[in-house]
């Protein structure tokens, strides 16, 4: 029962880790290190790293960082679309040392779990900013990061002392991820099709100096001195 215990919870780790990073790496990295080097968790082998103080002062400083550019409308989504190339790797990175020293077997797949699902979680929240953005008041910016910033933290919580609780969760937000990313892609093509158009000029509206039928027959009439004659002799 206690090995069952063990692998439940590095598995919740390996998911939970890779699941927070897609969110917001930085409060991950800071919760973990600070939690073990308070006692409160022991870290495997390969997260140890985390609680190094160089490391917290980083992940601290660009806590810092990402904590107003989250706030900011459009600033938000340029830094989402920055750190697409960080989250997810680090997502990677840190599921992997959560398995500790076991075979390279195991490394690799805690790997791509903690990529995909670092790379879900960030998919979902880029696109929730985006829709977000498309209102020019701050206040739903400032609500959606300060959510985004509580679920990791009670994310990883869960993991940590509840992982059944955690997998179940989990669960339902990948079923929730299926559900709502065509819906949130749909809505992001939308918004880049408007902003296009709205910079594009001509490209976003009707033509409307291109000639029509209706020119062409005037000008073929004007040119032969009278209206170009229909079927029948009308004209």
């Amino acid at each position: 029962m206690d090995q069952l215990e063990q692998i439940t919870a590095l598995i919740a780790l390996t998911m939970g880790v890779g699941w927070a990073s897609g969110i917001n790496l930085y409060a991950t990295i800071l919760m973990l290190g600070v939690l073990s080097n308070m006692g409160h968790m022991e870290l495997p082998a390969g997260l140890e790293v985390v609680g190094d103080p160089l490391v917290l002062m980083a992940a601290g400083f660009m806590y810092c960082v990402e904590f107003f550019a989250d706030k900011i409308p459009g600033v938000d989504s340029g830094w989402d679309t920055l750190h697409t190339f960080i989250r997810i790797p680090a997502g990677a990175a840190l599921a992997a040392g959560a398995v500790g020293d076991m075979n390279e077997a195991v490394v690799v797949a805690a790997a791509l779990v903690g990529g995909s699902l670092a790379a879900s979680s960030h998919a979902l929240k880029a696109g929730t900013r985006v829709m977000i953005n498309t209102s020019p008041e701050p206040v739903s910016n400032w609500a959606a990061s300060f959510t985004e910033d509580i679920a990791v933290l009670a994310g990883l919580w869960a993991a940590l002392n509840h992982p059944l609780w955690f997998l179940g969760a989990l669960l339902l937000f990948i079923i929730l991820l299926i559900w709502a990313l065509p819906k949130i892609w749909r809505g992001v093509q939308k918004v880049f099709k408007f902003l296009s158009g709205l910079f594009g000029g001509k490209s976003a509206v009707e033509d409307t100096t291109a000639p029509t039928d209706k020119d062409y027959r005037e000008a073929v009439g004007g040119k032969e001195g009278k209206a170009n004659p229909l079927p029948g002799g009308k004209t």
